[in-house]
């Protein structure tokens, strides 16, 4: 939480400073392709989901710039596995589904119309459901507590801008684990596709 605090620190510092020089920001929404990954996770397959959020644009210069964001985060996982009801065997499918209040901020560097990105990402979980379907019948089950509370990961992209329209390409790469088991290596990482729509600022 300490490190928290100190990045939103350093964000509300910036944020004055790049005041004086640019401020622009935005809506934007997008695909998430979201996995679980790390040494407890086998056979995780891809979850398609969505994000949708605002964003902040704080320009130091014409190249470099801070982009805090907030965004609602939909991730998780899929996958198959076999089991037994009453010693008779069964195909179960699995999909976990996690939702986050997440916030990326990142270092921006543009050249052009064009940018790379990189920095943090701290998420908080509001939710998490695990729904199994069984010979076409499917029942779904809340394990919030399976889960901490906060994701810590690191979020590169490229991005690009078209006037008031923006395109982002983004992998969020988790680097702790999301499980409550301490014991557990779990982490969520995610390829997110997004467009977004400049409404202040800027040009």
């Amino acid at each position: 939480m300490k490190k928290v605090l100190l990045t939103l620190s350093i964000v509300a510092a910036a944020f004055t400073y790049a005041s004086a020089q640019g401020l622009s920001g935005g809506l934007k929404a997008g695909l998430n392709l979201a996995n679980f990954g790390g040494d407890d996770v086998e056979d995780a397959e891809i979850r398609p989901s969505f994000h949708v959020g605002g964003y902040l644009n704080l320009a130091f210069s014409d190249a470099l710039s801070l982009q805090p964001e907030l965004l609602f985060n939909s991730v998780g996982t899929k996958g198959s596995y076999e089991d037994e009801i009453l010693g008779v065997p069964v195909e179960v499918e699995e999909t976990v589904k996690l939702s986050y209040i997440s916030i990326p901020i990142n270092l921006v560097y543009s050249f052009g119309p064009v940018n790379i990105h990189a920095g943090p990402q701290f998420g908080f979980l509001l939710s998490a459901k695990s729904e199994y379907e069984i010979n076409g019948s499917s029942d779904e089950e809340d394990v919030k507590e399976a889960y901490k509370g906060m994701d810590i990961g690191v979020g590169v992209g490229l991005g690009a801008h078209f006037g008031k329209l923006n395109a982002t390409a983004r992998y969020n790469l988790g680097l702790s684990s999301i499980a409550d088991d301490d014991d557990a290596d779990v982490k969520s990482n995610v390829i997110q596709i997004s467009l977004g729509y400049r409404l202040f600022g800027g040009e």
